[in-house]
């Protein structure tokens, strides 16, 4: 990885803690796929975009609604517990 990818990327992290308000580092607890029976939606403010059989990796369970993810392009959002499946 470069100087300026390694930058670019602490750059996203610290957006994604202040936008969502998370202290301390960001570590991945598990990965969790999203339903491939799930119905593509695109993502909002805090949302991410669903695609069915997407592999995220969960940074927080917030609520029993919800999961802080990130996805594959390092895109930090809000994911519904009810789509999601354990790998």
């Amino acid at each position: 990885m470069t100087l300026k990818e390694c930058k670019k990327e602490e750059k996203v992290d610290r957006e994604f803690q202040r936008k969502f308000k998370f202290e301390g580092s960001i570590t991945v607890l598990t990965q969790m796929m999203v339903d491939p029976a799930a119905r593509e939606k695109r993502g909002g403010a805090k949302n991410l975009p669903l695609r069915p059989g997407e592999i995220l990796d969960v940074i927080q369970f917030t609520n029993q609604e919800q999961i802080l993810c990130r996805n594959s392009q390092r895109r930090y959002g809000y994911m519904p517990r009810a789509v999601m499946l354990p790998l």
